[in-house]
């Protein structure tokens, strides 16, 4: 395998200028080159003063700032990456663009040059087949800001030769980054990974579930989540972020799991796009995220009788549970009494078809979320009927917040937010190790760095149970008739065998 020393960049964008950043600072040197002449001097006008800023911190000293500006080589014409063992381009996410650049740079690189495309979104192996050496082609994806996002997707087109790759991992690592490989397919595995959290949550915002910020609120502190779906667009921005979701699930043929919401595309079109415009699914008046304030929960009346359906043996133990820890007047028996608040803990299913197959009082009945436990959330989940009585529902409230843990009431949702959403996010990426577009553990990783996750989707259906999950999921499809959550075998096959999500196949 040929180390790469020389690389050229082209595109001298934010995406090009970072890779040049991080290609400079690990000794390589580097030739850049953008259409715009303009637009290279302005990156090493920015390089250098990042490198002076970090010298001014100490992190590096002022002779191996000069060093590494030094290696950054502007380059007025392509014929000027002649010699180059490798070139990264980051220009438009235009295939016709994109291929037409490589077909270029393959008279101009040695037979032995590695040419990698930047993509985020096209296919690896449609960019190659313009060229005349299509096995020293493959993606090599980089995540903006490119010197902070510590992962890279390293794919591999249908006519990737290996030693293209694992040059490419070696040059990654080189660099300081973590490289993950995949192979082509639309979204390869963050973008891809990363359809569960958006469209979940658009689709729940479109239920009239909850509004956008209390969805945001419940995946942060209940879920763990370091940001909800809407501060996540808002941050990335709907010009971004609707294109791709509209291009995932075009690329895959209109697959349900990926179906876009049509709330994105009018806030689009309305300009209301997230921060960079002042304005998206919240306000940033000064550019910081103005506060939604939430209402007080009423006060707790811990006299009050309350009854746990005993039908879910796990969420009633836990409702059991945190009610006891509330000072809460707990009924026993197998019905409720006709004083009592009825409360049901379902997992997949809404309010409404617990109570009903039950045959339980809607007018007293509220539905509350167990699915993540209580002792590390910061929030908890109530759900009422359609009918649930605005006295039952406030008693409920002032219940579960007679600790001072804030509490989102929400209309009937199969699924409640939490259970919807971490469901899917396990189960598409259950379903990416089952189309073997990337390794397990490497599905995990690249999610972790790439996205932020508190942990793996697949270590995280591990941890709250692989087979709660699933009865999440299949009650998600009966309730709903969607099959958007139809389970991955690869989650339905390890649940049966009793394996980790992250098991690979023995043989």
């Amino acid at each position: 395998m040929k180390a790469i020393r020389t690389l050229g960049v082209v595109g001298a964008g934010a995406m090009g200028r970072g890779i040049a950043q991080i290609a400079a600072h690990a000794g390589l040197e580097v030739r850049l080159h953008d259409v715009s002449a303009g637009a290279v001097a302005a990156a090493r006008q920015s390089l250098q003063e990042v490198w002076a800023r970090l010298a001014a911190k100490g992190k590096l000293t002022e002779d191996e700032a000069r060093a590494a500006l030094a290696r950054v080589r502007p380059c007025d014409a392509l014929a000027d990456l002649a010699g180059c063992d490798a070139v990264i381009e980051a220009v438009v996410e235009r295939l016709e663009v994109k291929r037409e650049l490589f077909a270029q740079l393959e008279d101009i690189v040695g037979d032995d040059g590695i040419l990698a495309s930047n993509t985020s979104s096209l296919s690896i192996t449609a960019i190659a087949a313009a060229c005349r050496l299509p096995q020293r082609v493959a993606g090599c994806h980089f995540f903006n800001p490119v010197p902070l996002m510590k992962v890279v997707e390293v794919i591999d087109g249908l006519r990737t030769g290996p030693a293209a790759s694992d040059a490419l991992e070696d040059l990654v690592r080189r660099m300081g980054h973590t490289p993950v490989r995949a192979r082509d397919m639309p979204g390869f595995v963050v973008n891809h990974a990363g359809r569960g959290m958006n469209t979940e949550g658009l689709r729940l915002a479109q239920e009239a579930v909850a509004p956008f910020d209390q969805i945001d609120a419940i995946m942060r502190e209940q879920a763990g989540f370091r940001m909800g779906p809407f501060e996540l667009m808002d941050l990335t921005a709907l010009d971004v972020s609707h294109p791709v979701m509209e291009s995932i699930y075009r690329q895959f043929y209109d697959e349900p799991r990926f179906r876009p919401s049509p709330i994105t595309a009018v806030r689009l079109a309305g300009g209301l796009v997230g921060r960079k415009a002042g304005e998206g699914f919240y306000a940033y008046p000064d550019g910081r995220r103005q506060a939604i304030a939430e209402a007080p929960a009423p006060a707790a009346d811990t006299s009050l009788p309350v009854w746990v359906s005993p039908d879910h043996e796990q969420g009633h133990a836990l409702a059991l549970t945190l009610f006891r820890q509330l000072g809460a007047t707990l009924q026993t028996g197998s019905r409720p009494g006709r004083d009592a608040l009825i409360v049901v803990t379902p997992y997949g299913e809404d309010a409404s078809t617990a109570v009903s197959g039950q045959g339980l009082d809607p007018a007293r009945s509220v539905a509350v979320d167990t699915f993540n436990g209580f002792e590390q959330t910061r929030r908890r989940t109530l759900m009422t009927t359609p009918a649930t009585l605005p006295r039952w529902r406030d008693a409920a409230h002032g219940l579960l917040a007679a600790d001072g843990v804030p509490v989102s009431v929400i209309q009937d949702s199969p699924g409640f937010v939490a259970q919807r959403m971490v469901a899917t996010i396990v189960n598409i990426a259950c379903d990416i190790a089952q189309q073997r577009i990337a390794a397990p553990a490497d599905i995990d990783l690249a999610v972790t760095l790439g996205l932020g996750y508190p942990q793996g989707p697949l270590a995280m259906g591990d941890s709250l149970g692989a087979a709660r999950v699933l009865e999440v999921l299949r009650n998600l499809q009966r309730v709903t008739g969607d099959p958007r959550y139809r389970p991955s075998l690869w989650l339905q096959r390890r649940v049966q065998l009793g394996m980790s999500l992250l098991a690979e196949a023995a043989c």
